[in-house]
């Protein structure tokens, strides 16, 4: 047997969904920024390891400088990222969804048996409500992200005029390799979220589109003792 069982609210819907291409569009944006001037790599002195990005990428993929064209898509789409995610954080703390969101004293034990039982290691998940462990981690720390980009990129963008916006993250060339830092955690926590949809199903996914998700209901078994007639009583 199942049952339908409402999962995520109408409000939450729309802020992932409005969130899903305006956060795309801010990263491919970024770098069409960060092409036209792409300085970091990991390395030390003259020894380099990696390259952010070899010039071989851009040969492979004929890939153009359009530095112009990527500001006017960043600084368009940057305040919607901001509106959304600023109703979003306010949403869920009137709301009380946010006590389904933060982590709390048990998460980074419980995440670390989620990911133990996501690699077959563990055979039990841990107990969850709404969200696992994991899950209440990785939101929350994308809220915190989203914060730490506005913050670097206001830095970035208005550095004479935000001076002391640009002092507290430690100066232009930090504010940018900060900002820089966040666009790949983003880019990360695209590939585990999309990798865990997947795998997870299409209920999941189908929660997030209708609100609602199906639950298998499992019969309980009588324990009642059973009564046998006989003969002549």
């Amino acid at each position: 047997m199942k049952r339908i069982v409402k999962k995520h609210p109408l409000a939450i819907r729309w802020f992932h969904w409005i969130n899903f291409p305006v956060l795309t569009i801010m990263i491919w944006s970024g770098l069409l920024i960060y092409w036209a001037n792409d300085v970091y790599r990991l390395g030390w002195g003259d020894k380099t390891l990696l390259k952010f990005f070899p010039q071989s990428f851009y040969d492979a993929l004929h890939i153009p400088f359009h530095l112009s064209t990527g500001m006017a898509f960043h600084f368009f789409f940057m305040w919607l990222f901001f509106f959304n995610g600023f109703l979003y954080v306010l949403y869920t703390i009137f709301s009380g969804e946010w006590r389904f969101l933060a982590p709390n004293r048990h998460s980074f034990k419980e995440a670390w048996q989620v990911v133990l039982h996501d690699l077959h290691i563990r055979k039990t998940a841990p107990p969850q409500s709404k969200y696992n462990a994991a899950q209440r981690i990785a939101y929350t720390s994308i809220v915190v992200m989203g914060f730490g980009s506005i913050i670097t990129g206001l830095a970035i963008y208005k550095p004479i005029q935000l001076n002391w916006l640009c002092a507290i993250c430690g100066g232009y060339e930090a504010a940018r390799i900060e900002h820089f830092i966040l666009t790949l955690g983003y880019v990360l926590f695209f590939l585990v979220h999309v990798i865990q949809v997947i795998l997870a199903g299409w209920n999941n996914f189908q929660a997030m589109v209708t609100g609602f998700e199906t639950e298998k209901i499992e019969e309980e078994k009588s324990t009642a003792p059973e009564i046998i007639e006989t003969p002549g009583t």
